[in-house]
């Protein structure tokens, strides 16, 4: 009886190791020169995509920066703030 449960469930188990092993290849990769080609040529035909078939789905916002460095964009914002302050102080003397 526990056999037969196990080959049923069987698919879970590889499944779930599957999963792990490609995310843990993935996580090794990105980093790598052959993950950073891999991406780039990824993006590249993302773009071609947008561009000849107008699949605007695949287009990152230009923003998209401030989402994924969000202690530079603080950074930029408090400099921009304080350079607008500055400017203010000048355009009153």
């Amino acid at each position: 009886m526990i056999e037969r449960m196990f080959d049923d469930t069987l698919w879970i188990y590889t499944a779930i190791a599957g999963s792990l092993l490609g995310a843990a290849f993935l996580a090794y990769f990105k980093d790598t020169r052959a993950g950073l080609w891999c991406y780039a040529k990824l993006d590249q035909f993302l773009d071609y995509l947008v561009e000849r078939w107008g699949l605007t789905w695949f287009e990152q916002p230009t923003d998209a920066w401030r989402k994924k460095y969000p202690f530079v964009t603080k950074k930029i914002d408090e400099l921009e703030s304080r350079i607008k302050e500055l400017e203010d102080e000048l355009a009153k003397k």
